[in-house]
C-alpha cells in the first residue's frame, strides 16, 4: 500500500519538527513538504500533490480559514486537519475553517516545551484521522474516492412491530459540524418530540457549535444542561466531555449528564445516549447515525432496533468517514441507508404528524420546512 504524502503547515518550528517527526516515525506517512503559512501551501499544491494537509489557524499573509477557501477554490478536495487551541477564539476559528470545507481538527499541544508529552498528543490524535480520511487500514471508514461502494447490507428482520418515535436522537463525528448544518436546519419548530445530540467534540466548541446551530435552525439548539425537562422542539448538544443520557423521575423525562468513563474512546459517547434513550422511553426511539470515524453508536443502534425503535444511517457516498454509520449498517442495524441530502426528509416522515400550528418549546409558532430564523 503505498504511503499517505502529508503537507505540514504551521508558521511555528517547533510544531512543524513536532508534526513532521510524529508522522515520518509512522510506516504508512511520508511527510513529503512543509509550509509556513497559507499563501506558500496553496502555491505547492501542484508540486507535492498530498493526500491530506494538516493545517495552523493563526499564521502571517494567509491564515488557515483562508487557506482552506483558497483550496477549496481550487476545487481541490484533498482532506484538511485543522490544529486548533482549546479556547472561545481558537473553538470559533475551527468551526469557521470547517465551514469553509476542512475535514476535521486536532487540538494543538498545550505546552510545546514539554517534546515528549507534545508529540504523544499529536500521534494519539492525528494519525488515527489521517488514516481514517484516507481510506487506510486502523477503521472502517473509506473516502468516497479512495474505495469502491460497500455493499449495503439489509436490515435484520425485527422482532416486534416498530414503535412511533417519542424522540430523537443523533449520532456524529468526523464530518459531522457540517453534516448538522445540512440536516437540522431542515427541521420544523413544531417537530413533535425533544432531539438529543452527541457530536464528538470537545469543551467549549460544543456551546460554540449549539450557538451556531441554533441561528441557523428554526428549533431551539442548546448545549445541554443537567436537569432540563425535555420538550418537543429543543435540540439538547452533549457538551464536551460529559456523557449525555435521559434521566426520568416523577416529574417526567430530564437530560442527564455524567463524567463516566468513556465509551469506545469518546466522552460523550453515542451508545451512551442511545442506550439511555431506549430505556427511558421504552424504545419509542427515532435514532439517526451521521458520518464519523470509528463505530460508536453501532450498540446503541441495535439496543433501539431491538426494543422496537427505528434507526437511520448516512450513507458512504455522502459520508466524509463512514466508520460510525457504516458499522452500524453493517451489523444490519440501519432501516434506511440514505444520503445526507434526504436525512432531514426522513426524520420527519418517520416521527408522528405535529399538531397543526403546535409550538417550539420556546413558544415559537410553527415555521414550513426550511424555515430559517
Amino acid at each position: 500500500m503505498e504511503q499517505i504524502k502529508v503537507m505540514v503547515v504551521d508558521d511555528s518550528v517547533v510544531v512543524r519538527k513536532i508534526v513532521t517527526d510524529v508522522l515520518s516515525a509512522d510506516p504508512m506517512i511520508n511527510v513529503v513538504g512543509t509550509a509556513v503559512n497559507g499563501r506558500l501551501a496553496v502555491a505547492k499544491l501542484d508540486q507535492l500533490k498530498p493526500d491530506l494537509i494538516t493545517m495552523d489557524i493563526e499564521m502571517p499573509e494567509m491564515n488557515g480559514i483562508e487557506a482552506v477557501r483558497a483550496i477549496r477554490g481550487l476545487r481541490n478536495r484533498v482532506p484538511i486537519i485543522m490544529f486548533s487551541t482549546l479556547t472561545e477564539r481558537g473553538a470559533s476559528a475551527t468551526l469557521d475553517a470547517l465551514s469553509a470545507g476542512a475535514n476535521d481538527y486536532v487540538t494543538k499541544p498545550a505546552n510545546v516545551g514539554s517534546v515528549a508529552q507534545s508529540m504523544e498528543s499529536v500521534r494519539q490524535q492525528l494519525i488515527p484521522k489521517i488514516k481514517a480520511l484516507t481510506g487506510r487500514p486502523l477503521t472502517a471508514a473509506a473516502p468516497v474516492a479512495a474505495a469502491a461502494p460497500v455493499a449495503v447490507r439489509p436490515p435484520a428482520a425485527r422482532t416486534r412491530a416498530p414503535k412511533s418515535p417519542a424522540v430523537l436522537v443523533i449520532g456524529s463525528s468526523t464530518g459531522g459540524p457540517e453534516a448538522l448544518t445540512k440536516v437540522l436546519p431542515l427541521l420544523p419548530a413544531n417537530l413533535p418530540v425533544p432531539v438529543l445530540l452527541v457530536q464528538h467534540m470537545p469543551p467549549v466548541f460544543t456551546r460554540q457549535f449549539a450557538q451556531r446551530l441554533d441561528r441557523l435552525c428554526a428549533l431551539d439548539v442548546v448545549e445541554a444542561v443537567d436537569g432540563t425537562p425535555l420538550a418537543p422542539g429543543t435540540v439538547h448538544i452533549a457538551p464536551g466531555d460529559f456523557h449525555l443520557t435521559v434521566g426520568t423521575n416523577g416529574a417526567g423525562r430530564r437530560t442527564a449528564l455524567n463524567q463516566a468513563p468513556p465509551e469506545n474512546f469518546c466522552r460523550p459517547a453515542v451508545d451512551v445516549l442511545f442506550r439511555s434513550a431506549v430505556a427511558a422511553y421504552d424504545g419509542a426511539v427515532l435514532g439517526v447515525v451521521l458520518t464519523g470515524m470509528g463505530s460508536d453508536g453501532r450498540i446503541g443502534a441495535g439496543l433501539i432496533r431491538d426494543a422496537g425503535g427505528s434507526v437511520v444511517a448516512q450513507d458512504q457516498a455522502s459520508s466524509v468517514v463512514w466508520g460510525m454509520p457504516g458499522a452500524v449498517t453493517q451489523a444490519g442495524f440501519a432501516d434506511e441507508v440514505l444520503p445526507l441530502g434526504r436525512v432531514a426528509e426522513a426524520i420527519i416522515r418517520l416521527l408522528p404528524t405535529p399538531r397543526p400550528g403546535a409550538l417550539s418549546a420556546a413558544g415559537r409558532a410553527a415555521v414550513p420546512m426550511g424555515g430559517i430564523r
